[in-house]
Formats: C-alpha cells, sequence, structure tokens
C-alpha cells in the first residue's frame, strides 16, 4: 500500500462554505488534473469533490507533506489566497498507505460523512473515478483500490443497518421542506441537473409534487429531468429572464461563484412579496449571502443540518462498530490480493522471455542438431519444449507471490 496517497479537505476541519474555494469548474477539471498529474509525475491521480469535502487520490510514492500540499494547490491556479492557504494547510488531513486505504473504504462507506448512512457518497466516488479514468489519469493500481471500495461498501451497506433507514442530506433537506406544508402545486424551480437534485426531484414527484421548471447548463440533462417531472426545460443563462414567479427553489451545482444574485431573486419573483424558500445543497452555496439579507426566505442547506447529523451518529454507533469490522476484514483480505497483482505485472515479461530463449534455441543454438531428426523426433521434441515453456513461465511466479506475499511489508 506504499503508494496510496490522499489529500483531503473535509467538513472535519474545514467550514463548508470554505470549502467551495477548493472546488474546481467542472468546464477545466480534466486539463487540471492532467496538468497536474505531468507537473508533478504522478502516476495515477483521482479528484472528488461532494457536499463536505474535496479529496485527491493519488497512486505515487512521492512523500506527500504540507510543502507538496501547498505547490499541489497553487498550481490548480484556483486563487486561493494566503490566508485561506494558511487555514486550508492546518486543517488538511494527509493520508498514506493502509491509512489510507482505510480512509477511502470508510469515506466511501458513509462513515465520515457529515450524514452517517448516505448512500449517495459511493455513488459521488464512483462517478469522480470513472471520471478521471476516461481521462486517462488512473491506471490499475487504482482501478484494484476502487474495486475494493465498491466491494466493501456494498458489504456494509448490506450487511448492516446504516443505510436500512437512511438519513441522508437529501432525505432531511426534503423533511424540512415538507415540515412548511406546501401545496403540491407549489412552483418549483430546480436548478442544476445533477445526482443531488434528481434524488430530491424523486421525493417530490412520490409526494405528488407536480408543478416543475428544471434550469441546467447542459440543456439536455435539463430536459431529461424535467420529463421524468413533466415540468419544463430551460438553459441555465435563462434564469435571469424568467418571470413565471415560483414557491421554492432547489438548487445544487458545481458554480464556483453564487448563481441566485439579488438581481436574478428579484427577477425571479417577478413583484410578488410573501416569503420563498430556497433548498440550497450546494457546496460553495449557489445562493449569493446579499439574497438572504435583502429578502425574507426560508433557507434550507447543508450546514444548517449538521445538529441532525450528529444525532444520527450516536443513533449508528452500533452499527458503526459493525462497519469497522467488515472495512478491517477487507483491508486484511485486499493486501495480499495487491501484493500479488504487483509482483505479476513485474513479472509479465517472463514468458516473452522464455519464449524468446526458446525460438533461439531452435533456430540458432541447437538448429544443425535439430535438423538432423526425422519428423517423430522433433514432435517429441516440441512436447518436451512446450511442456518446459509452461513449468519454467508458472512455478517461479507462483514461488515468487508467495514469497513476495510471506516476507515483504507494506
Amino acid at each position: 500500500m506504499k503508494y496510496l496517497k490522499i489529500i483531503a479537505f473535509t467538513h472535519k476541519q474545514i467550514e463548508l462554505k470554505e470549502l467551495g474555494k477548493l472546488v474546481i469548474c467542472q468546464e477545466n477539471l480534466t486539463p487540471k488534473l492532467q496538468q497536474l498529474k505531468a507537473e508533478f509525475e504522478i502516476p495515477e491521480l483521482f479528484y472528488l469533490a461532494t457536499c463536505n469535502r474535496v479529496e485527491f487520490v493519488m497512486a505515487t510514492s512521492q512523500v506527500i507533506d504540507k510543502d507538496f500540499t501547498k505547490k499541489f494547490i497553487d498550481a490548480l491556479e484556483i486563487g486561493i489566497c494566503n490566508h485561506y492557504m494558511g487555514a486550508f494547510l492546518d486543517g488538511v488531513s494527509i493520508y498514506q498507505d493502509q491509512e489510507a486505504l482505510n480512509h477511502l473504504l470508510r469515506m466511501s462507506c458513509s462513515l465520515e460523512s457529515l450524514i452517517v448512512g448516505e448512500k449517495e457518497i459511493l455513488a459521488q466516488v464512483r462517478k469522480a473515478y470513472e471520471c478521471c479514468k476516461e481521462a486517462g489519469l488512473t491506471g490499475d493500481y487504482l482501478r484494484m483500490v476502487m474495486s475494493r471500495v465498491v466491494k466493501t461498501a456494498k458489504e456494509v451497506y448490506t450487511d448492516t443497518l446504516i443505510a436500512r433507514k437512511p438519513i441522508s442530506v437529501v432525505s432531511l433537506a426534503y423533511r424540512k421542506l415538507k415540515d412548511l406544508k406546501l401545496c403540491t402545486n407549489a412552483r418549483i424551480l430546480i436548478i442544476g441537473a445533477g445526482e443531488t437534485n434528481r434524488n430530491i426531484s424523486k421525493y417530490l414527484q412520490k409526494h405528488k409534487f407536480s408543478n416543475f421548471s428544471v434550469f441546467n447548463r447542459t440543456l439536455s440533462k435539463a430536459q431529461e429531468l424535467a420529463a421524468d417531472l413533466r415540468g419544463e426545460a430551460f438553459d441555465l443563462s435563462e434564469l435571469k429572464n424568467y418571470n413565471k414567479g415560483f414557491d421554492v427553489i432547489i438548487t445544487c451545482t458545481s458554480a464556483v461563484s453564487p448563481i441566485i444574485t439579488p438581481e436574478i431573486y428579484a427577477t425571479l419573483l417577478n413583484g410578488e412579496t410573501n416569503k420563498k424558500t430556497i433548498v440550497d445543497l450546494a457546496i460553495p452555496n449557489d445562493t449569493a449571502p446579499e439574497v438572504l439579507e435583502q429578502f425574507p426566505v426560508n433557507f434550507i442547506e447543508v450546514h444548517s443540518l449538521n445538529e441532525v447529523a450528529k444525532n444520527n451518529l450516536q443513533e449508528r454507533y452500533q452499527e458503526l462498530v459493525h462497519a469497522e469490522r467488515i472495512i478491517e476484514n477487507n483491508i486484511e483480505e485486499f493486501i495480499p490480493l495487491l501484493k500479488q497483482r504487483q509482483i505479476e505485472l513485474a513479472m509479465r515479461c517472463v514468458p516473452e522471455k522464455i519464449k524468446e530463449i526458446r525460438q533461439r534455441a531452435l533456430t540458432s543454438v541447437f538448429a544443425d542438431e535439430v535438423e538432423t531428426l526425422d519428423v517423430q523426433s522433433r514432435e517429441v521434441l516440441e512436447k518436451i519444449m512446450d511442456y518446459m515453456e509452461k513449468k519454467y513461465i508458472s512455478v517461479p511466479m507462483v514461488m515468487a507471490k508467495e514469497i513476495f506475499v510471506k516476507n515483504s511489508v507494506n
């Protein structure tokens, strides 16, 4: 496990509203990560950003410390000033080796989440990994790690009660929304068509809400969600022109600056003065602070769910113990498998070398002797050579794996 390293910025050490400053704009994500991979000579890398964490998972032999982290974040060129850089470096968590694997497994099983039992985190981790895999940022090492992550998380969600009655950010937000006793024909604007908004839309649809308008930067995704909800779809740029009024805004995008400004909010009100509701599940918030200062708003955000999360953690203590045991077992199983895979990769040239030796023996070293053999003798020789070739390939590899697993250390 000596190559697995993680740089993590999470809700545990850093305010949620500040975490958003570390989020990389989606349009720039792949080129920025490719630049980092090349500049720092990192063999494999993937990036994860959720509502309560920003993490960089990498496979590298380099020493990862706070000095490296500062250079790494500076290289992102996302405009982090010295003040915030100092705060981020004070709050960063750096994991390596087996500790990094343990963190990744705990995170994917939602044990590190603001809301324990939040199954969405596994989907978010997988999506982040697949995105980086498609961009050519990952390889065989992180492939094996992610395979174990998925296996472990599925076991935790299946074999413990952590997620039998999950209380996720989405479900908690919906409960708060439900407490407002809105009529089912309430005008709901959905900004962003990502997974979080799709999930909360399922709750709304299940409870007979029917009046939706969906806005998204990619119109086709807005149209897809709107079709499911039997609503209207708009390009995000049309938000400033929307004049049909609203009762609720549900927003969750990857934007790095506020989408709902006082000017846009005033336009959306279309002259109405009653108190509206905003459910903002984005990090950083999609809602500008000035909106809350200038207008009467029921504001529901991730940060406000923190107390519920603490109660959730206490109620699930015994399930956490069970989940921890599952994680420990998976780590114990995985380390020998990873070592075997490493030795397989290290020895994958052995079959080619043996075939080369065989060919040289037949066509060069013993060519004259082979020429004197009759057909039957040549067939016997070929059978012997085939048998020896297989044994010379399989036996050393099996022995090497056994020696490697028994004697190597992490």
